[in-house]
């Protein structure tokens, strides 16, 4: 009798219950510290709006329905300075990613403190998404263009970020690194950035599998972003990209 009513129940409900589950909640944290000034500022929250509306990507959002991604993006400088752009949004179709993307384009700047809390904006973060504990999949991005200088250490408070209530269990931090003003043209800030990826990887990174994408400057931002988010999204076309900096 039980085996036949729940038989009953899963042919009827089945479909229905599957589409309720979210394979990953995704947060992105953008850096919008004092060295962030206007024109890099419309270049990341841009940059996140292309990578978004980029055909891979929106395939790799939308390709398997009734099991959808949760979104949400977030601003972050000073210790208590972070702001949500965009709230939790689950990816269910096109009119909800399409509606997100015309809030990160629309998202104008408000006042920031100086300061580069980066352990502050792990923190925040992390309990952001530990806030969607029905996801499969925890997810935290953090762009950034310098390191910490305000607040905790990233590697004095990055194993408590797989604890609850600070973060979930089995969280991945991933980070994206920007470099400075055409960071192309010299030795010197080809070798800042690349001290910036080391610190990266050794502060910021966490969970198996955790990696640094490198944005040559704010106007290599949208690629970089869009092949951050490809890995993460099981790797799909990931492997038609050009090759990672970090490898």
């Amino acid at each position: 009798m039980i085996r036949a009513a729940l038989a009953l129940f899963l042919t009827q409900f089945g479909p229905q219950w599957a589409e309720a589950a979210c394979r990953q909640a995704l947060a992105l944290g953008l850096d919008v510290s004092g060295s962030v000034d206007a024109r890099e500022y419309r270049l990341q929250l841009g940059g996140v709006a292309e990578a978004l509306d980029d055909p891979r990507l929106r395939d790799a959002l939308l390709a398997r329905p009734g099991h959808h991604v949760d979104l949400m993006v977030y601003e972050w400088s000073g210790s208590s300075d972070q702001r949500v752009i965009l709230p939790w949004t689950p990816l269910h179709d096109a009119a909800a990613l399409d509606d997100a993307i015309t809030l990160l384009r629309s998202t104008e700047r408000r006042a920031a403190s100086p300061g580069t809390a980066l352990g502050d904006a792990m923190q925040f973060g992390a309990r952001q998404v530990a806030a969607r504990p029905d996801c499969r999949k925890h997810t935290l991005d953090i762009s950034g263009d310098g390191i910490s200088n305000f607040g905790p250490r990233p590697r004095d408070i990055g194993d408590s970020l797989q604890n609850p209530p600070q973060g979930p269990q089995g969280l991945t931090i991933n980070g994206l690194v920007i470099g400075a003003k055409d960071a192309g043209l010299g030795d010197n800030t080809q070798t800042e950035l690349g001290a910036l990826a080391s610190y990266y990887r050794t502060e910021v990174i966490l969970g198996p599998g955790a990696f640094v994408e490198i944005a040559e400057g704010f106007e290599d931002y949208a690629r970089a972003m869009t092949r951050k988010l490809l890995r993460e999204l099981d790797g799909r076309a990931y492997a038609h990209l050009p090759p990672a900096r970090d490898q």
